[in-house]
C-alpha cells in the first residue's frame, strides 16, 4: 500500500501535495470551527474554499521550484 501511495506521489508531486496539504487543513477547519455552529452549506462553502486554497498554496509554491531549473538556453 505505502509503495501504491510512493509510486502516486512520484508521478503526480503537486496533486500529492495539494491532497496532503487540502487534508490537514481540512482538518484543522472543523477541530478549530466545530463549536461555532455553523450550517450545513455553510460547512461545504469553507471546505471547497479550504480545497481551494490549498490547491493555490501548492501552485504557487511550484513556481518557484521552477526558479531553481536552469533555462534550456542558457
Amino acid at each position: 500500500m505505502l509503495t501504491r501511495l510512493r509510486a502516486f506521489a512520484e508521478k503526480h508531486p503537486r496533486l500529492a501535495a495539494w491532497i496532503a496539504l487540502a487534508a490537514g487543513m481540512v482538518i484543522i477547519l472543523i477541530i478549530a470551527a466545530r463549536d461555532v455552529g455553523l450550517l450545513w452549506n455553510q460547512w461545504l462553502f469553507l471546505i471547497l474554499a479550504t480545497i481551494a486554497l490549498a490547491g493555490l498554496c501548492v501552485w504557487i509554491i511550484g513556481w518557484e521550484a521552477n526558479d531553481d531549473a536552469p533555462a534550456a538556453s542558457e
